[in-house]
């Protein structure tokens, strides 16, 4: 790839700021409100710190191999290893397609209830997804000036929701129904930016620099998803309504709201169709990208008639309980150990430590500890990971030493 078509630092933020400026974070940041605003900022703050800095890692992994995020985990997983990853970052991919779609959809309701009297639910999935589907076909053609442009609109109109919707409140706290504990909106702010990690190489892997693919995309994802779930926090607090959305439309800015909630859907969304495109790649070369575009934007489509978002919560605890053990095993084999294990069919320890990662996760999750169940995870993977290397090596280290005492009797 010539220098002309490297991806330089400021698109990588534009690119991930876009792809953070979502209502789905919005939705989950209302989530935390019963936290109270200084709790519910720090756990906000802190998650994205903490997951922002793991999807960084690994984007540079990518970006010094220059090969896709899943090819890229190969490295460490083998080349059958990184199969069952692919295999679930279509899943969830398509469950976020759909999310997104279904999101988009009932905002719209909202909107185009008051200011045309339209209230379709079914029409508004298949307008976005085809919206979806031709910006992902126009991705090859380069991250292009008019995402950047669009993402730039994006936060421009990100401010007026926020203004509209603190002035709306009367900036004063409401008392927000439910409960959720500190650790428990910690996780959901980690977990988020980990749902992207089978992703980021796939646009690191164009990178200019180093410094470009780690700072471009850590800044911005994390001021995009930040500032989106601080969004969300202060609707819920200030606005007592979770939909900032509709919040707008009450206040006579139907029209921006309707633009902000079709660019930020389509800006996220073309993501996740064109990313399970380079993942299914990574499982067979078979098919076109074109193809593979259209048949991923139409089942994503199709799923949003049909995905129960009464388990949205439910969806982000399984992202964050598979793909933080079977990074963390990509990221100590590739910093650490310096192993490259392409070759190799299989890493069995490493998919074994992965595998006790991710029971762990679900184990501390109904502790509910202040950290979260992710940093626990993590520790507890790597440290499994460590043992189960050490004496994989000393059993090997034996054989090793029974074949030359053989062969030196003999």
């Amino acid at each position: 790839m010539s220098e002309a078509r490297r991806t330089g630092g400021f698109t990588l933020f534009a690119l991930w700021f876009g792809a953070a400026i979502s209502l789905a974070e919005i939705m989950t940041g209302s989530l935390l409100a019963p936290l109270g605003l200084k709790q519910g900022i720090i756990a906000v703050l802190a998650g994205h710190l903490v997951g922002t800095l793991i999807f960084a890692l690994v984007g540079i992994i990518g970006f010094r191999e220059r090969t896709p995020s899943l090819i890229s985990s190969r490295l460490s997983l083998g080349r059958y290893g990184s199969y069952p990853i692919s295999v679930f970052n279509i899943i969830q991919l398509l469950g976020w397609t759909a999310i997104m779609l279904i999101q988009c959809a009932r905002s719209l309701q909202a909107i185009t209830g008051s200011l045309l009297g339209l209230n379709s639910f079914v029409l508004p999935v298949l307008f976005t997804g085809l919206l979806v589907g031709i910006w992902a076909l126009t991705t090859d053609r380069g991250i292009s000036a008019v995402n950047n442009a669009a993402v730039a609109l994006l936060f421009f109109l990100g401010l007026i929701m926020l203004k509209a919707v603190l002035q709306g409140g009367g900036a004063v706290q409401l008392p927000v129904p439910g409960g959720i504990s500190f650790g428990a909106a910690l996780e959901l702010s980690i977990v988020m930016p980990l749902s992207w990690m089978p992703m980021i190489s796939d646009y690191t892997q164009t990178a200019r620099s180093a410094g470009g693919s780690f700072f471009g995309s850590f800044a911005g994802y994390f001021l995009g998803s930040s500032f989106m779930y601080l969004i969300g926090l202060l609707s819920a607090l200030y606005a007592g309504a979770s939909d900032p959305i509709g919040i707008l439309a009450r206040l006579n800015m139907g029209y921006p709201a309707l633009l902000i909630v079709i660019l930020a859907t389509v800006t996220t969304t073309f993501l996740d169709v064109y990313s399970a495109v380079l993942t299914t790649l990574n499982l067979t070369a078979r098919f076109s990208k074109s193809r593979l575009i259209l048949v991923f934007t139409i089942l994503g489509t199709a799923l949003a008639l049909y995905f129960p978002m009464e388990q949205y919560e439910n969806f982000l605890y399984l992202i964050g309980a598979f793909l933080a053990p079977v990074f963390s095993v990509v990221i100590v084999d590739y910093f650490i150990f310096r192993d490259d294990r392409s070759q190799e069919l299989w890493n069995v320890s490493g998919l074994a430590a992965a595998a006790v990662g991710t029971v762990a996760y679900y184990l501390v999750l109904k502790l509910d500890l202040v950290i979260g169940s992710t940093v626990p995870a993590i520790i507890i993977t790597v440290g499994v990971y460590l043992l189960l290397r050490f004496l994989s090596n000393r059993i090997i280290l034996r054989r090793r030493k029974t074949c030359l005492t053989k062969l030196c009797k003999s």
